[in-house]
C-alpha cells in the first residue's frame, strides 16, 4: 500500500514545522518547515511521485541550513560587532560568575548575549564578589570595562 502526499499534506507540515520552531531554542526546525513549505508549492504546480517529494524536501532542507549557517548567521554576526552594537551594550547587566583576582580577570554573565557571547571577562575599578550585578562601562578589547551597581 503506497501512501501519496499531497500538497496539501507538505504545506500543513511546513506550517507545523515553523511553529513548532517557536517552542523549541535550537532555531533548526524551521529549515525542515521551510522545505515541507518548497515541496508544498512545486506539488501544487508539478506533481510527482512520493520519492521525488522526499528527495525534495531533503535537498530543500538542506540547502536552507546551508544558507543560513555559512552565509546569514556569520554576515548577522559581524554586523553585531560594529561600533555602533557597542555603544548599544554599554549599560547592560550581568552577574559576576568568577570574581577577578590580582593575576586574572574575572568573569561575567548575562542573560542575553552581548555581542554574540553570554560570557565575558571583565575589569573593574571597586572590589566584587560572586552574585554581585555589574554593569558595562566601556570595552577594552576582548574584555569589558564594568562597575557595581548601586
Amino acid at each position: 500500500m503506497e501512501t501519496d502526499l499531497l500538497f496539501w499534506h507538505w504545506l500543513v507540515l511546513g506550517m507545523v514545522l515553523v511553529v513548532a520552531e517557536m517552542f523549541v531554542p535550537t532555531f533548526f526546525i524551521l529549515w525542515f518547515g521551510f522545505g515541507a513549505l518548497i515541496v508544498g508549492l512545486v506539488e501544487i504546480y508539478a506533481p510527482m511521485p512520493t520519492s521525488i517529494q522526499i528527495l525534495l524536501w531533503t535537498v530543500s532542507s538542506v540547502l536552507f541550513a546551508l544558507l543560513w549557517f555559512k552565509v546569514i548567521k556569520p554576515k548577522m554576526a559581524l554586523s553585531n560587532r560594529g561600533p555602533e552594537a557597542q555603544k548599544s551594550a554599554i549599560g547592560q547587566s550581568g552577574l559576576v560568575t568568577k570574581p577577578p583576582t590580582a593575576s586574572t580577570q574575572g568573569l561575567i554573565r548575562f542573560t542575553t548575549p552581548v555581542l554574540d557571547k553570554d560570557e565575558w571577562s571583565f575589569t573593574c575599578e571597586t572590589e566584587v564578589s560572586l552574585g554581585d550585578r555589574l554593569h558595562i562601562e566601556s570595552f577594552e578589547g576582548n574584555s569589558l570595562v564594568v562597575a557595581k551597581l548601586d
